[in-house]
């Protein structure tokens, strides 16, 4: 038969419940007094009193909540007091009679205000001998037995029912290994077993927890556990025989972790933010604050409870919320919340578990702000009852007073800004008020010009209130009224011509000096005495002048209606009218004079050219007349031909087809070729009418069969217009100006083919340059010579193969020269001096031989010059026995030199 031997299984959770402290104190609740509610605090504490166990908790009354109270010990070696009142063991000790008692004081930080209450520590009643002894015996676990059938097979035997769970308490202090259960098999007395344990906390993570002695099966732990990391092990215990063949089938073993009041409770935020409407009534809801405990929450460890430490500020009352203890909501309780008064509320709350027991529980606070959020429950106010400006006649878009209020509501929000509106004394909509978004003012703006002959002050009722209604029950009124007084101030206006513009109907053809009309303005400044003078501004076919004074306007020159400056028969002046005010100011005027027409232009035949063949058929002439007239002075015409020269009337016929137009055809079967002038007369409609002779040019051609001419060259040769004749001029004066440009650059083309064909270089051209004479050789260079050249000159390095940069500085650059005749290889001594006598006259005919004092080559005695140089010039006489007037005859390249030499004595 299976069974469990050993002790009771209800000694486990009793060990477990001595190792934690209890603590019990008692307290009567009285009124609100700054203070410890009780003289003296007992506890019942066990034997054994470890660091850091929580003994007890002293409440301290702070009725205000603004106190910050201190506590202290007045044993600070054994016993601590935190903030929140709660009493620890600073060490390990065995309680005795000389820690039974001992002092906590409490100390304003402020006001250094103490308080002191006494704390009496006593023993727990200890346990009886045999319920101690019970305690320390372990349960024992047997595996269940098997049973053999008739069959002599062997078969476990089903029970109903498993085995109950171990409970172990977390956080146990020890000593470990502690001992838990054995485990034994019935068959251990005959074969020798070993045992073991596997599964979480055994062999596998977190490894190492629980143990088993292979050999007497005690199953024992080995550190502390904690529950809310691992609440429950569940581990399978195995028996087999030294040979490891199993001989009991695995039983299953759970162990629950006893659960302690090891953890705070944590609120999820340290600082909780809610809104409350100022005004609200009690039980509104406010905001939930929630906290949480690792404990077990099914257990009185992780069962919470809230309260209020503390309110801040206490106005108009220290309970202005509460809160449920259970589920952290907190409501207002009293009425009076007046955001103008207080703007937030700040609270202490406590979240202490084992149902808020402030004995055995652990607590932990979080703040709670509550801002009071605005209602409109101020009207705005103006600061004054009447507001006064002013504002220049005419002017609009101008400011013209400040209207200032005062809103006790939070700023900048639809329960604080103002709308202003005008209740009366604009009829006629000329000021408007607007909102400074940043001052909240009531600027009053003129949005119509006003006119100071007209309004000279202007008493306004304006009204304030906000952009949303009041809240209900607010005894104020909605709005706040006040006045506002504006003075128009007179300013010098324009004057001004009525009517603008002004027309008049006059006939065409007045004689100047005719006196048309008066055209004047008016001064609107009725108050100011100011003289108005008149000036013409426009007048297009200067046909007026206007008197300054009165405005009279006159002809000076004939008004026609057929002038370019008359549109529509209406001919438009200007003028202007200036007062004499400060500042002066001007008016214009506009005057249309609507000219009457009469029969002053005589008809002009259209068009003035026509051609017709040489026979009367099958060609005519239409024309018409030309009248800058208009009816009843122009049409219908009368056309007639004149009766001299008396060839028109012989050639030429002339019929009437309406009132504008008529036919001029041959009156003679042939008529040659030619271009011929036939004048016409026409006479208008008007009264009296008006005639004109009008010349028609008329080409007569030879026509073909269609009737049209068919020489047309000789007649358009004949009959060449003025247009034609200035084309083909201006035809021929670019064509000769084309030539003209084409010889000047053939010339200057053939002047710069001759200058590159010139031997001289430019700069060594004496004849049309400035010279310098003041060089007078190569100074020290020309003492380094050789004389042997004297008696050999043909044995000289020629300049062609001198090394580049030995050439002295005042030799002639390298040019093509004339060949002189070669000397005799020996020359005879004698002849040195008539061979230098020879070189100089060579030197003195060539004009291309530099006047340097240089080392001559006197070998080539060159072809001679025609003319005489200018060395022998030098060399034979002095200037002032020669006579260079012929220089002048020279040409332009001489002239330097004529006006040196050739001017006489200057």
């Amino acid at each position: 038969m299976c069974r469990i031997a050993g002790a009771p299984r209800t000694l486990l959770p009793l060990l477990a419940a001595l190792l934690q402290a209890s603590v019990e104190a008692s307290g009567e609740t009285a009124l609100c007094k700054t203070g410890f509610p009780e003289d003296v605090y007992s506890a019942v504490l066990s034997k054994d009193v470890h660091e850091g166990q929580p003994l007890l908790n002293v409440n301290f009354s702070n009725c205000n909540g603004k106190r910050k109270v201190q506590y202290e010990s007045s044993e600070p070696a054994d016993f601590k007091v935190d903030e929140d009142g709660m009493v620890y063991a600073m060490r390990s000790f065995p309680l005795s009679s000389e820690h039974a008692k001992f002092l906590i004081y409490a100390q304003d930080k402020e006001t250094q205000e103490k308080w002191q209450v006494a704390v009496k520590l006593s023993l727990k009643p200890t346990l009886t001998e045999e319920s101690t002894k019970e305690s320390h015996e372990i349960e024992e676990i047997v595996f269940p037995r098997q049973s053999i059938k008739h069959s002599g097979s062997l078969q476990r035997q089903k029970r109903d029912w498993v085995i109950p769970p171990i409970n172990l308490p977390e956080n146990s202090r020890g000593p470990f290994p502690q001992e838990l259960v054995r485990i034994r098999s019935d068959r251990d007395k005959n074969l020798s077993l070993r045992y073991s344990v596997t599964g979480p906390g055994a062999d596998q993570p977190p490894t190492g927890i629980f143990i088993i002695n292979p050999i007497s099966g005690q199953l024992s732990v080995t550190k502390p556990l904690d529950r809310e990391l691992i609440a429950r092990f569940h581990l399978r215990a195995h028996a087999v025989d030294i040979n490891g063949n199993q001989v009991e089938n695995p039983i299953d073993i759970v162990i629950n972790v006893i659960d302690m009041n090891d953890n705070r409770p944590e609120f999820l935020h340290q600082v909780w933010n809610g809104t409350v409407p100022e005004g609200s009534k009690p039980g509104t809801y406010v905001m939930t604050v929630t906290a949480i405990d690792a404990d077990d929450p099914n257990a009185l460890n992780g069962m919470l409870r809230y309260r209020i430490l503390s309110q801040a500020p206490s106005t108009p009352s220290p309970n202005m919320f509460t809160i449920n203890n259970e589920t952290g909501d907190i409501i207002t309780v009293a009425a009076g919340l007046d955001r103008e008064k207080v703007q937030q509320y700040t609270l202490i709350i406590q979240a202490t578990d084992m149902e808020g027991n402030p004995t055995y529980g652990l607590s932990n606070t979080a703040t709670a702000v509550i801002t009071v959020t605005d209602v409109n429950d101020n009207p705005p106010e103006f600061t004054a009852m009447t507001f006064y400006g002013e504002v220049p006649e005419n002017r609009v878009d101008v400011i013209v007073a400040n209207l200032t209020v005062t809103d006790k509501d939070q700023p900048h929000t639809p329960a604080w800004n103002a709308v202003y509106r005008i209740s009366g004394g604009d009829p006629t909509g000329r000021f408007a008020i607007q909102t400074d978004p940043n001052s909240n003012d009531g600027l009053v703006t003129v949005v119509k010009p006003i006119d100071f002959e007209t309004n000279r002050m202007f008493v306004l009722t304006v009204a304030a209130e906000n952009q949303v209604p009041l809240a209900k029950g607010i005894q104020h009124p909605p709005q706040s009224t006040a006045t506002v007084s504006v003075t128009v101030i007179d300013v010098n206006e324009n004057p001004y011509f009525a009517p603008n513009p002004k027309v008049i109907r006059q006939e065409e053809g007045l004689h100047a000096g005719t006196m048309l009309t008066v055209f004047t303005a008016q001064d609107p400044d009725r108050y100011m005495q100011q003289n108005i003078r008149y000036t013409k501004l426009s007048d297009p076919a200067n046909w007026l002048k206007i008197d300054p004074v009165n405005g009279q306007i006159t002809t000076i020159a004939v008004l026609d209606r057929e002038s370019p400056n008359v549109k529509n028969n209406v001919y438009n002046a200007t003028f202007l009218a200036s007062d004499n005010g400060i500042p002066p100011m001007s008016g214009t005027g506009t005057l249309q004079i609507y000219l009457l027409d009469i029969n002053d232009n005589a008809p002009q035949v259209l068009p003035q050219e026509a051609e017709t063949c040489e026979t009367p058929d099958p060609n005519s002439i239409n024309i018409t007349a030309l009248d800058y007239d208009i009816d009843p002075n122009a049409g219908p015409f009368a056309f007639d031909l004149p009766l001299s020269p008396v060839t028109i009337k012989r050639n030429w016929t002339i019929t009437r087809l309406n009132g504008d137009f008529a036919q001029l055809n041959l009156k003679i079967k042939f008529l040659e070729a030619g271009i011929y002038e036939v004048p016409i007369i026409i006479t208008d409609s008007g009264n009296p009418p008006k005639s004109n002779i009008s010349v028609l040019r008329v080409k007569v051609c030879q026509c073909d069969s269609n009737g049209d001419c068919t020489d047309v060259d000789r007649i358009v040769g004949a009959g060449l217009g003025t247009g034609a004749i200035i084309a083909i001029l201006l035809c021929i004066i670019i064509l000769l100006i084309l030539v003209l440009m084409f010889v000047v650059w053939m010339k200057r083309r053939d002047k710069e083919r001759q200058a590159k064909q010139l031997l001289i270089d430019p700069e060594d051209d004496v004849r049309d340059n400035i010279l310098k004479y003041d060089e007078e050789g190569g100074g020290e260079e020309d003492q380094d010579y050789d004389l042997s050249q004297l008696q050999q000159p043909d044995t000289v390095e020629p300049d062609a193969i001198k090394p580049v940069g030995i050439r002295r500085l005042d030799e002639r650059p390298i040019h093509a020269e004339p060949q002189y005749p070669v000397r005799s290889a020996a020359p005879h001594p004698g002849d040195i001096g008539d061979f230098i006598n020879e070189g100089l006259k060579a030197a003195d005919n060539d004009p291309t031989a530099p006047p340097y004092d240089s080392l001559l080559v006197f070998d080539y005695e060159g072809s001679g010059s025609t003319a005489g140089s200018l060395s022998s010039l030098n060399s034979s006489s002095s200037g002032g026995e020669q006579d260079y007037d012929y220089l002048n005859d020279w040409g332009p390249r001489f002239k330097k030199l004529a006006d040196m030499y050739g001017g006489g004595d200057d």
